[in-house]
């Protein structure tokens, strides 16, 4: 081997001994990871719950947090048992595509797709929740006779936190 082959061997050997130093020296030991407080979640829940009121119908409202754990459920007092699960499986199914459930409904079509996976509901009604840009959690709410008004109930509640989410420090 001549000088310089053998130079770009050890050069080489070296970047690769210490590519995992660096890779390591850039990983934090604890990662952050920004939460909506519980008042914040409560004020959205309620603010949707209050929407679907005004519009006439009794609902079951789920906001759940950035790992998929809900963290306030509230189901109106007429509010069918069936709303729970489904408000839920809702916020769940934005929060994993973060993307408004209305916005999923035709995407996935096929007999075997992702839509059959259990634990997401591709109708309208379920809104992710963000903050400065990074998703923090969402809202599902289920019990309204169309999705459509599921959706602005949602929109309501969504509404009801964004200013105080855009201002929070992260």
């Amino acid at each position: 081997m001549n000088k310089c082959a053998h130079l770009i061997a050890v050069s080489l050997s070296l970047l690769a001994m210490a590519a995992p130093v660096i890779a390591e020296e850039e990983q934090p030991v604890l990662v952050t990871i920004p939460r909506m407080s519980l008042d914040t979640a409560l004020s959205a829940a309620q603010a949707a719950i209050d929407s679907c009121r005004k519009a006439g119908v009794q609902v079951a409202v789920t906001i759940v947090d950035r790992g998929g754990h809900p963290q306030v459920v509230l189901r109106d007092v007429l509010a069918m048992d069936l709303t729970l699960a489904v408000s839920r499986d809702k916020a769940y199914t934005a929060l994993s595509f973060n993307t408004p459930t209305s916005q999923l409904a035709q995407r996935f079509t096929s007999p075997f797709s992702v839509a059959k996976t259990p634990g997401l509901v591709f109708s309208a009604g379920g809104l992710p929740i963000q903050a400065s840009g990074t998703i923090v959690g969402a809202i599902g709410v289920s019990g309204a006779p169309s999705g459509k008004t599921d959706e602005k109930c949602a929109r309501a509640g969504l509404d009801a936190i964004q200013d105080d989410l855009e201002m929070a420090e992260m």
